[in-house]
């Protein structure tokens, strides 16, 4: 089959490997829609230590099963259509046992740490897929996993209706963020320099939006959300907090960034500062979210490259162009 596959840092290739076969308990699904995430490109960079090489990276996405283990939990069967929770927890570490799968000590996902979907097709646990329903397309169902870090996200910082929030960036994640923390009755502004998606912020009922914290002009917030893991972002978010303010910390920073905030701020004015990582128990909520319309998924969908353009939808995604790049490897997801 056709993969994109990464060798080393820096050295991406779309070539051929085997064709995967399904474990016992697991099945293999021939990808729909694959969207490209900024771990991949911390990933393609050899920024994310999880990551072994080679590697065929990917771990948002959505197919269709083609072929059923023999002891495939979840009555699973060819033709279904799926979202996939790309989460691989061991299940018996300490963080497993206290429910913080997410913080597993033996910590993987799918793209991530073994093969992904930047492919033809990949092998999967069973239990890890969601069945999607009709009316959900494929560019949908791979929107799924960043939502999911969303809605993670929104239960780490929580909301009551009213609050102002401040969310700094205005990438996929800042834009599916923003919609739930509207959702909940928060009114949010939007930071980011790239003014086309400062425009897509806005057609979705930001409350204000600007090209930088500066232009704020001093105006405190109830909670701050950095979603592009950018340090002086981070510290930005932080500095435009009120008293008794909350801080998500979001967006992946490199695992060598540092940041400067001010302890006596933190002691004085009870700052909350929390951080967010990847999914726990908000796949299928999320899911359910963009089947209910209650997210609009139209307005980031905006780039679906071939499987084959794959290092070229790498340099777009870094470029800003856009907002979701998804790899698209059929041609058409349906």
């Amino acid at each position: 089959m056709r993969a994109a596959i990464i060798t080393e840092p820096g050295s991406i290739t779309v070539g051929e490997r085997p064709e995967p076969a399904p474990t016992a308990d697991g099945v293999v699904v021939r990808v729909g829609a694959c969207g490209i995430c900024g771990t991949d490109l911390h990933i393609a960079d050899g920024e994310f230590p999880p990551s072994p090489y080679p590697l065929v990276p990917g771990h948002e996405f959505a197919g269709e099963v083609v072929a059923v283990g023999e002891q495939a939990p979840g009555g699973l069967r060819p033709g279904d259509r799926v979202a996939v929770d790309p989460s691989l927890y061991c299940g018996h570490c300490s963080y497993c046992r206290a429910g913080r799968g997410n913080l597993c000590a033996n910590w993987g996902a799918i793209g991530d740490t073994v093969d992904g979907a930047f492919a033809e097709y990949v092998a999967v646990p069973a239990v890890n897929c969601h069945r999607m329903p009709d009316s959900m397309t494929m560019r949908q169902g791979a929107l799924v996993e960043p939502l999911s870090c969303a809605v993670h996200g929104v239960r780490r910082i929580g909301v009551q209706a009213g609050e102002r929030f401040l969310v700094v960036g205005a990438g996929t994640m800042g834009l599916l963020l923003q919609q739930l923390l509207q959702r909940s009755g928060a009114r949010v502004t939007v930071v980011d320099r790239n003014t086309d998606r400062l425009a897509v912020a806005t057609a979705l009922g930001a409350d204000a939006t600007a090209a930088d914290t500066a232009e704020l002009d001093g105006e405190a917030f109830d909670a701050a959300v950095d979603v592009t893991g950018a340090p002086p972002a981070i510290e930005a978010a932080f500095d435009a907090l009120r008293r008794g303010g909350r801080l998500l910390v979001f967006g992946v920073a490199a695992d060598d960034a540092r940041v400067a905030l001010s302890p006596f701020r933190i002691y004085n004015d009870e700052i909350t500062v929390v951080g967010s990582m990847a999914v726990l128990n908000s796949f299928g909520t999320a899911l359910d979210l963009i089947a209910a319309g209650a997210v609009e998924t139209a307005p980031l969908l905006t780039h679906a490259p071939s499987l084959e353009e794959f290092p070229d939808a790498l340099k777009l995604m870094r470029s800003g162009t856009g907002v979701k790049v998804q790899v698209v490897p059929d041609g058409a997801a349906l």
